[in-house]
């Protein structure tokens, strides 16, 4: 099973949306700096996550989400989140 992510830095404007087996160490790269594309932007929360079936529609949804409408739907998730993580 694959999974489709985004996760949000906590420090800058920035979303990263991507796809994995393994979720869990995939955000440890993520947040550790060992990603080069996300490295400058540590450290993150997750936004959002989608599991699906095989790896050819987890690339379906990846694009979606890295496309114009899915990058909007993800930033109001992100700014309703954010408000979330800053009352908690």
């Amino acid at each position: 099973m694959m999974v489709v992510y985004a996760i949000a830095s906590i420090e800058h404007n920035y979303i990263y949306v991507g796809m994995t087996n393994n979720l869990e160490n995939r955000l440890a790269r993520h947040n550790g700096g060992r990603e080069r594309t996300t490295r400058f932007y540590a450290p993150f929360k997750t936004i959002y996550v989608e599991e699906c079936n095989d790896r050819e529609s987890a690339r379906v949804r990846e694009k979606y989400w890295r496309s114009g409408v899915g990058k909007e739907k993800l930033r109001e998730l992100r700014n309703k989140k954010m408000l979330e993580w800053r009352n908690w």
